[in-house]
Formats: C-alpha cells, structure tokens, sequence
C-alpha cells in the first residue's frame, strides 16, 4: 500500500484528485488495477461505482478543455461506421463521430488517451480531434454501433453472398455443401434455400415449413407461433429443395421413404451463428422438410426477459437455488418451457457445481454443462442417462421430458437424494402436472416430498408498440373475462392489434404467461390424501397463486398483449 501512496500520477487521475474527487491512494489502484485487467481507466471508475460517469465527464471537460458532448442527442446514422475497424475501436474505446474538412472528430470519455487518438489518426490519415462523452453512452453507441455493422453485413448477404454462406454440419464441423449431384449444387436452387433462411432469422421465424403438393408447392414460417406463407417455388422443384436440404443436413438424399432427423449451422457474422434442426417426412407428393431455428442469444436473454412477475420470478429462483427438489415446467409444445430452462441452467451455471442433462434432441450448446442427446434406437434412453447421471457426481440434472414412468421414478428418486432436476410435461395446468404424475405410477408420498415448484406456461403474441391502439370492451364481457368488479370501475384500458411496417398483423415478439404454483404444506397433504386437480387449483387460489388466465389479464393490463389473444391462448 505504501507504494501505491508514491506512485505519480498523471493525466486524468490527477485531476480527478485535485478536484477531490479521488484519493490519491484510489486512484492509483485503479489504475493498477485497470491496467492488469487491461480495460480503460475510466470504464474501471463507472464499472465499479468509484465516481459516475457524469462527473468525470464533466471534470475532463473542464480540466482539458475539450468539448462536452451528449451521445443522446447525435443521429446514429452520420457516424462514420466503415472509417476504422472495429478492432481499434474496442482497443481503443474510442469512436469515430464525424468528420469535418480535414479533421476527424472522436468520442472518448479519457481526452488523455493520446496513444489511441494517434493510432485512429495514423489509420486514417486524418487529424483526430477528442470530444469527451459520458463512459456508459459511449459503451452503449459503440456496442450499438458494431451490432449495426453485423446486421448490415447480414442484410448485405441476401443480396451478393448467398452462394458462400458458412454452413457446416454441427456434428463434425464439415462443410456440407461438397456432397451430392449437380441438382443438390444447383446455384439457383442454393440462393433460394439460403435467402429464405435468412429472410426467417431477419424475421424472427421459429421454424421453416417446405410442403410439397400436387399441384404447387409453398413455404411458410412461423412468427411469433403462427405459421404465415412465405414463398411458393415451382412444384417441379419439390425434389431439388428437399435434396439441397438434406445436403446441408448430411441426410441420405437416396432415402425418401422413411422419415429423417438432421442438424446443421449457418455463421452469420464472426460473433454469430444460428443452428437448425431439420426433420424431412415423407408426403403422398413429395418430402416434406421442416427446420426449427435454434438461436443461442435466446437461453441468455435472461430471467426478467422471460415476463414472469415479480412474486412468480422470486419463487422460481428460490426453487432453483435449493440444493434438491425437483421443478417442473408444462405447457404445450412451442409454449416456451426449453427457454425456460435454459435460463435457469445459465443462471445455475458456475463452476462450483456439475451439471448435466439429457435432451432429445439438445437444442442449444451451452459451455460448462454436460449435454446429452438421448438415442433410443441406440438404448440411450432418458432413464438409462439419468442413472449414468447419478454416477457422476451430479449436482444439477435436467431432463428434457418426463415420458414414461421408469423416467419419472428416477427424477424422483434423484431429487430426494440431494440433487435440483429440472424437467418437463405436456400438461394444461400446474395442478394437473401433479396429478398426472400420481397417474403414471408415481406414489403420492414421494411426489409430495420432492416436487417443490410447478410452472405452467404460455406464450402470447406481444402487441406492437409502434402500431397499438386502445380499445373499448362492455363491462360485462371483462367480467366474463376475469376482470373484477374493482379493476373495471377503477378504469382498465385495453389494446388492440392494428398492423404497420415495423410488425406482423399487429404483433412482434411474444411475451410469457406464468402460473408458478409452489407446492406448499397443504398442497402437499391434498396429494397425500388422494386428492384431485380440482381440489388442488381450490387451494392455489386460497394461497393466492394466480393462474394463467389472471396472468394474461395482467399482462393486457400493461398493455403488453390483446384480450382476444389472452383468450386464444388460455381457453380451456
């Protein structure tokens, strides 16, 4: 510490110091500090809370004479994106803004960082000029910025790169385009099938339907779960479309008889890459091939993107942080539970624990947990990797259905042994998951000793924000909904859908529907004593749970969603 004290300090440190708002002794760890972790002086200051951006923006400002200048207020598009790479940009937290006669402008929140205002000056051959922006709307600009550079890059694809997309198969990292005949190679055939994948990750598209028929053939997608058509190619292309994909699968393009399963990945950019799982059935006019699009930034959007409330997330992170116990999560399929999960393993996912987990298939890879493929036909099966699980030291298991009895007796069993399983079921309700498994064979006893929380979900069309408008409903027909007496006399507005450019019918995006039942005491001795669902869903509402329908009111409430679409999603 004492050497710290004698350390000289120069540039923007010291005159945080004169300006007392440093001590001498703090500012010369920091920059020990920032300069081992090799990240900018200013950036360590604002990241860990020692002076906020602002006040060093404005000390500089005043210290240096440099301008001050609000990154708010500047249109995204006039800065020079192409000017410099984005290499020097991040080295040097500094981002080129606009250029004037012979003068280069620059947005750096430290006007000492001369070694990178020399070097953005040395690529360009233009003199730099520093403007001093706050660190954390500089960090926001430039990761906007860059994420701006990728999607351009993308767009730009669909017109001049189509033919070269990086596409591999995801089992053994090979290329796929080198296999087949000269129809599979077909450039036309090629840039169709490319575009209309990258048209549906542009789109937000879940999954990609290419139906062969008599007399015409067509391709759909799936937007925020219902299927719109997309494009309709000539029929006599149906076996050269299915080939190409299978190609690109590594299928057998000979087989057309039986149904096939397949993966393979397309790299977008240098940071991104999007998987598809592909499954090709055959049909009375040709094969029917059907690809769901894996993006890996979904199992990382995180918890408070998922739309649970605040009491539903508080009980689902207190259920995943017991050292044992078992959660479930239900709903229909595409209702959103593997996402569910997902989030959970990543917020789960430290080293101190092993985690591991049996899918079919494993949708998206995730660093640092085990991820099996179960394969029947091979005898691996969900309850023959669970017990591999429970010989390997196992803290954390997910299994990715409950289908059978001999699974769920073990998911039991582990959950009672000191272990957290995750899994799921294809149930309406939270109740009925409970009593479903009562139904397959499960003893009421050890059901009640080892599920700790069930979630039903549902996923509902979230209404455009650009394009919504208020609507009027009778009071009567909210009250048949699930509104109280007290919400309509207190004044709900309600949303419709509309439509315009920036959506699809009036809707972008999904948003989730939560009933998170914690299985409580009493629930606990209702399933002890033979009880049914009903009896179950009495006792939720008297411990005040709410069920999927209050949760989508709720949501309509906000302003999130449409009634119409909170009633097509939770009919019963």
């Amino acid at each position: 510490m004492s050497d710290q004290k004698t350390v000289p300090l120069s540039g923007l440190a010291k005159k945080l110091v004169q300006a007392n708002l440093l001590d001498p002794q703090a500012a010369a760890t920091a920059i020990d500090v920032a300069c081992k972790k090799k990240i900018p002086f200013v950036t360590y200051l604002v990241e860990k809370n020692i002076l906020d951006d602002h006040t060093i923006a404005t000390t500089a400002s005043q210290a240096f004479g440099d301008p001050l200048f609000d990154l708010q207020a500047i249109d995204l598009d006039i800065i020079p994106k192409d000017l410099v790479s984005e290499k020097l940009i991040r080295q040097h937290h500094a981002l080129p803004l606009f250029r004037r006669g012979n003068r280069l402008y620059v947005a750096v929140s430290d006007p000492t960082n001369l070694e990178g205002l020399d070097e953005l000056k040395f690529h360009t051959g233009i003199t730099t000029e520093a403007i001093i922006v706050e660190e954390n709307k500089l960090v926001e600009v430039i990761e906007k910025i860059l994420s701006d550079k990728d999607s351009s890059a993308l767009s730009n694809l669909q017109d001049t790169d189509l033919d070269d997309l990086d596409i591999s198969n995801i089992e053994d990292g090979e290329k796929s385009d080198e296999e087949g005949d000269s129809d599979v190679d077909d450039a036309p055939i090629v840039r169709f099938v490319n575009k209309v994948l990258l048209d549906a990750i542009n789109r937000g598209a879940s999954d990609i339907h290419f139906e062969p028929y008599e007399k015409s053939y067509r391709v759909r997608l799936r937007q925020d779960g219902i299927l719109t058509e997309f494009a309709s190619p000539p029929v006599n292309l149906a076996p050269r479309l299915a080939a190409r994909l299978k190609v690109m699968s590594r299928l057998d393009i000979s087989e057309r008889r039986v149904p096939q399963d397949g993966r393979f990945k397309m790299k977008l950019s240098r940071n991104r890459a999007i998987d598809f799982r592909v499954s090709t059935c055959p049909t009375l006019f040709g094969e029917k091939v059907v690809m769901r699009i894996l993006d890996p930034s979904s199992a990382k959007m995180g918890i408070d993107a998922l739309g649970y409330e605040d009491h539903q997330k508080e009980a689902f992170l207190h259920a995943i942080h017991r050292p044992q116990g078992m959660v479930l999560v239900t709903g229909p399929t595409g209702s959103g539970k593997t996402v569910s999960l997902y989030t959970a393993l990543n917020i789960l996912n430290v080293t101190e624990v092993n985690i591991s987990t049996a899918e079919d298939p494993v949708e998206i890879n995730l660093p640092g947990i085990n991820q099996v493929n179960v394969n029947p036909k091979a005898g691996l099966t969900f309850s023959s990797a669970l017990r591999a699980f429970l010989r390997q030291d196992p803290d954390i298991i997910m299994v990715g259905e409950i289908r059978d009895l001999e699974t769920a007796e073990i998911a039991v069993k582990a959950a009672q042994t000191g272990h957290m399983v995750l899994s799921t079921l294809h149930t309406n309700s939270a109740p009925e998951t409970l009593t479903r498994l009562i139904n397959m064979g499960i003893p009421a006893f050890n059901l009640a000793t080892s599920v700790t929380l069930v979630i039903a979900q549902r996923l509902a069309r979230r209404l455009c924000t650009h394009c919504k408008q208020p609507t009027q409903f009778p009071a009567e027909a909210l009250m048949d909904g699930g509104f109280t007496e007290e919400e309509i006399k207190a004044g709900i507005t309600i949303y419709e859908p509309k439509e315009c450019s920036q959506c699809n019918k009036g809707f972008k995006g999904r948003v989730g529907l939560y009933e998170v039942m914690p299985v409580s005491e009493e629930i606990g001795k209702i399933i002890m004593s033979g009880g049914n669902a009903i009896d179950i869903s009495e006792q939720m509402k008297q411990e005040g749970i709410i069920s999927l329908r209050r949760s989508g009111l709720n949501k309509v409430k906000l302003g999130l969603t449409s009634l119409e679409e909170v009633y097509r999603v939770t009919k019963d």
